[in-house]
């Protein structure tokens, strides 16, 4: 029984290409996209055209693209209060820090109790 030969174009196959490049469908899921049969089709096609496959950092920095690109102005500004909160807060830390640092070069060379005993009588 003689198995029936598809001859696709080379446009088209660039388009294949550049959709299994660029999407996060798998190998499998593009060749049933795009009605493809045969097991090496894309791979030779991009050996053919000169791409490479996508490695794992690539489809990763894809999909993070692809999740920011979807996210909603409430999102965004919730994103970006919370950096800002962030900022506030290791700002208070080293606020918090240099007051101690000086209480405690205060204490030293004063030779003077600042700080509250803790159980003193109120």
């Amino acid at each position: 029984m003689k198995r029936k030969v598809n001859h696709y174009t080379d446009e088209f196959k660039l388009k294949v290409i550049q959709d299994y490049v660029s999407s996060d469908l798998g190998y499998d899921e593009t060749m049933k996209k795009y009605g493809i049969l045969g097991n090496g089709c894309i791979s030779n096609w991009m050996r053919k055209f000169g791409f490479k496959s996508p490695d794992s950092k690539t489809l990763k920095l894809q999909n993070q693209m692809a999740k920011e690109a979807n996210k909603t102005q409430k999102e965004r500004e919730l994103e970006h209060k919370v950096k800002k909160l962030e900022e506030q807060l290791d700002h208070e830390k080293l606020r918090n820090l240099a007051l101690n640092t000086m209480i405690d070069i205060a204490e030293r060379d004063l030779k003077t109790p600042i700080r509250k005993k803790p159980g003193a009588k109120q």
